[in-house]
């Protein structure tokens, strides 16, 4: 043994030499200082959280007019001439179809009819959901008025590029929703009947979201999954429908830009 090496006996107390004492001081602070770094450079790569709210432990009652072109939708005033139309969804990754399936049995239509619904609302960038949990939330509360349908307005043909997403999770289910985990979620809950939406910047860098629908106008889902999350450009047509915009499209058209998601 080398006289200037120290001996530590564990039994006997005050036996740590002091080279000892300084080396294992100086690997817990380099052990916390690499803690602090790396800690530091994750909070910073990090993408903020989104200002997107879903309203999970509370329920909201909302009372306005039903339609579907073709995703059903609650068309609520919110002050004289105003009018806010609500998404409706179901519980989990699925559509608010199989509710409304149950409610039609009893009714020859649905559209125009006034609606009371209860539900958890999701909103985000001046878009409104609801999540609806059964069938016993919707109630019917008189006629239906086609007078007081809103109207779809024809934009014009576009070219629009963008990212396709699930409005569910993108909206304020998911904080931050980032992700490939996030895009398989997304994927799951097209197909499973949530309307898919194209998030697209303009010139100005400023997001608009489209319900996407095929060329007649009908609901799209299982065609479009591929596509899901992949920025990509897509020609189509814009209508507007109050506070929302549609986006017809052909699923053949849609050409991958193949850069990186910025969303997923």
């Amino acid at each position: 043994m080398k006289k200037q090496d120290e001996f530590f006996v564990p039994y006997i107390s005050e036996s740590l030499g002091s080279k000892t004492k300084k080396a294992i001081r100086r690997l817990v602070w380099t052990i916390l200082f690499a803690i602090i770094v790396i800690a530091g450079v994750f909070a910073f790569t990090q993408k903020p959280f989104k200002n997107g709210s879903f309203e999970l432990t509370s329920e909201t009652r909302l009372t306005g007019v039903f339609h579907e072109n073709p995703y059903p939708m609650l068309r609520v005033k919110v002050a004289d001439d105003s009018y806010k139309n609500i998404l409706l969804l179901g519980f989990g990754k699925s559509s608010v179809n199989p509710y409304l399936a149950v409610i039609r049995k009893d009714f020859e239509t649905l559209a125009g009819k006034e609606l009371a619904i209860e539900g958890n609302l999701i909103y985000y960038n001046g878009k409104t959901l609801v999540q609806i949990t059964s069938e016993e939330k919707i109630k019917v509360m008189g006629n239906s008025d086609p007078n007081i349908l809103p109207k779809k307005e024809k934009v014009g043909k576009v070219t629009l590029t963008g990212e396709i997403i699930d409005p569910k999770c993108y909206f304020g289910v998911m904080k931050p929703g980032y992700g490939k985990i996030h895009r398989s979620c997304a994927v799951r809950c097209i197909s499973g009947g949530i309307p898919p939406v194209l998030a697209a910047t303009d010139s100005n860098h400023n997001l608009h979201y489209y319900l996407i629908t095929d060329m007649v106008g009908g609901a799209i889902h299982e065609s479009i999954l591929p596509y899901v999350g992949k920025p990509a450009e897509i020609t189509g047509i814009v209508e507007t429908y109050e506070d929302w915009q549609f986006l017809r499209i052909n699923v053949e058209d849609i050409r991958e830009t193949g850069e990186a998601s910025l969303i997923y």
